[in-house]
This record gives C-alpha cells, sequence and structure tokens, in this order.
C-alpha cells in the first residue's frame, strides 16, 4: 500500500510515497538513504558535511536510513545515529547488517583498500554465526547510540552461503520473534542468492545492489518475480552503478572500478536519448525500478546536501512515456521490462 509521508519541515515540497515491507509493518519512503557515502567511500566526507547531509535526507522527506558496520568501519552508524538521535525514533526506519565484525586494529594505515578514505582503526572479520549475528547487532546499537534498528540483514554472505542459511538466518528469525527487530532479510550485490532468501526462508525483504538498474536488469530473471508471488520486499541499491549511470564519463566507476568502455558508450547513448525528452539521465536511471511492484525503495548514496536534494529533485521530476519508448528503439531496454509511472507513487 502507498501512503504519504510528512516531511517535517514545514516546507512546500511534495511528500515521498512510503511502502511498507512484506507483511512486516515496518514502513519504509520510497527513497531512502544508502549510508556509505558519508563515511568516505571512495573520498572523505567531514563530519559536518556528513551530518549537513543527512539532515538534508530529512528535510527533503526521507525517512528511511540504511546502513552497516561495514561503511566506514563503523564511521557510517556513528555519524547516522548522531544524526537521527534528536529525532522521534517511531519517525523513521533505520537498517543496519550483520556478517562482519569489528575488531580494534593499532597497526594504523587507512582503509582505502576496501573503499573508505578513513583509518584503519578497526578490521573486519566474516562472521555469520548465530553469535557472531548477535554480537554484530549489539556493537552497532552501541555505535548508533540507539536502543533499536528496525530492520537487519545479513550483509554480502557470498562466500558463506552454507552458515548464513543454517545459522544466521535462524538467529535472526529468533530476534524477530523476540520483538528485539521488527524485519529481516539480506543485502547483497547479486540477485541469485537473493532469490533463495525469497524462496526458502521468511525473510520480510532483501536490498540488491546493482542488479536492477537501466545497465543491469539481472534481478529481474527470478528474483523480483518470487518477492513479488511471495509478497516479499525488495530495495534497490546501487541505482547509479556507482556512478556511470549518475554522470557517464570514461573516468566513471562501475561497481566499484573503473567503468568498462562498452558499458561507458551505453550509458552514454542513453544520456542522449533521455535528454532529447528532456529528461536527466540520472532521474531516469533513479525511478527506473519502481516499474517493478515488488520494489519498495530505492537507496540513494550522497556525500553532501547538494546531491540529496537533487536525487529529490530527480525523483519527483515527470518522466513521460517517450523516455523508454526511446530507450527501447535504440535497444538501449529490453521491451518486456516493466518501466514506472510518470509521476512518483
Amino acid at each position: 500500500m502507498t501512503t504519504t509521508a510528512a516531511i517535517g519541515d514545514g516546507c512546500a515540497r511534495p511528500a515521498l510515497p512510503t511502502r511498507t515491507l512484506g507483511r512486516s509493518g515496518v514502513p519504509v519512503t520510497s527513497l531512502g538513504f544508502g549510508g556509505a557515502a558519508v563515511a568516505g567511500l571512495f573520498e572523505d566526507v567531514g563530519e559536518e558535511a556528513a551530518a549537513a547531509t543527512v539532515e538534508a535526507a530529512w528535510e527533503g522527506g526521507i525517512r528511511y536510513f540504511d546502513t552497516a558496520p561495514h561503511y566506514g568501519l563503523g564511521l557510517s552508524e556513528r555519524r547516522i545515529g548522531a544524526a537521527l538521535r534528536t529525532r522521534p525514533r517511531d519517525a523513521f526506519t533505520l537498517s543496519t547488517k550483520v556478517g562482519r565484525v569489528l575488531e580494534p586494529y593499532a597497526g594504523g594505515g587507512d582503509d582505502r583498500a576496501d573503499g573508505f578514505a578513513v583509518p584503519a582503526t578497526h578490521r573486519r572479520r566474516w562472521d555469520f554465526s548465530a553469535d557472531g549475528v548477535r554480537r554484530s547487532l549489539e556493537d552497532s546499537l552501541t555505535r548508533l547510540g540507539l536502543d533499536h534498528v528496525d530492520v537487519v540483514l545479513l550483509h554480502d554472505p557470498d562466500g558463506h552461503e552454507d552458515q548464513a542459511f543454517k545459522e544466521a538466518y535462524p538467529a535472526l528469525e529468533e530476534l524477530r520473534a523476540q520483538g528485539v527487530v521488527r524485519a529481516i532479510g539480506a543485502g547483497m550485490n547479486q540477485a541469485r542468492m537473493l532469490a533463495r532468501f525469497v524462496a526458502d526462508t521468511d525473510v520480510d525483504a532483501v536490498l540488491c545492489a546493482g542488479r536492477y538498474t537501466l545497465l543491469d536488469q539481472g534481478a529481474s530473471d527470478a528474483l523480483l518475480p518470487a518477492a513479488a508471488a511471495a509478497g516479499k520486499s525488495v530495495i534497490i541499491g546501487g541505482v547509479f552503478n556507482s556512478g556511470l549511470l549518475a554522470a557517464p564519463a570514461p573516468d566513471a566507476t562501475y561497481d566499484y572500478a573503473a567503468a568498462p568502455e562498452e558499458l561507458v558508450r551505453r550509458a552514454l547513448r542513453m544520456r542522449e536519448v533521455t535528454e532529447a525528452h528532456g529528461v536527466p539521465l540520472r532521474a531516469a536511471a533513479l525511478r527506473f525500478p519502481f516499474g517493478h511492484p515488488a520494489v519498495a525503495s530505492v537507496l540513494v548514496g550522497a556525500r553532501s546536501p547538494g546531491e540529496v536534494r537533487d536525487a529529490a529533485e530527480q525523483f519527483h521530476r515527470f518522466l513521460p512515456e517517450t523516455v523508454w519508448e526511446g530507450l527501447r528503439a535504440q535497444g538501449l531496454l529490453p521491451a518486456g521490462v516493466p518501466v514506472p509511472e510518470g509521476r512518483a507513487a
């Protein structure tokens, strides 16, 4: 069901639609805030800039915030927790992730090898055991400075599939049954294992990053149909494929690495088509996932207030049907892929 989200700052802006994650009763705004960028993804983000960015998200009506211990070695959780701590706890939805336990490290250096421009104060240790899930969540609550999170997701269990299903997932089920969390699921950069979670477990939602975008519709093969059939929700991350669909250029990134030339050319052609119809490519990329009924929210990662405000503007932009027709006519979008309505709903 779609309802209307309160903006909360008194400004005359369109409200963000709100959907519910599966049958959990947990609401998420259609546009959510992804917390990796404010934790120094690729480049440093100062404390004031990070706080101002989360504040801009709130002012723009965003009430769903996603974070993880992995993001900046806990920095994302600390910053988002600090920004939200003064807000009424029932006014927003917060998700974090488990699967990586952070352990203190005194060796120095930085975390750029894992993508974050932060000091290497900790090391990540994979742990999808039941005890690891509980410890990770307890540590996250300490960093956040909050008494609970609403949603907990298993984070990147690609190389730990057996343990994730046999140990970590039952631990999440127990936490949900105890009322510690309200919704559970998994978040990954692939669709295959997420489709298994949807089919074989009682998750409420899954977060699929980078696999349902204008450049990659891999999630449409099994994951999205399975989620729709089961009444479960899919949250889409990486809608710009880490940069290429936001600003296509030879030096753009795709899936957190240098973009292949073929994909750069494809993105540039997409931009020509969308702009010919008066629509920025990033607007089409941001709204595209909402063509599928299983999609509940799209996360946008931003490192500045300006990026957040631009995302909100693009989300609310009217997209004429001719944009999708033009992409299909150029062979840039498969004919059978569903596309969203002209206005966000």
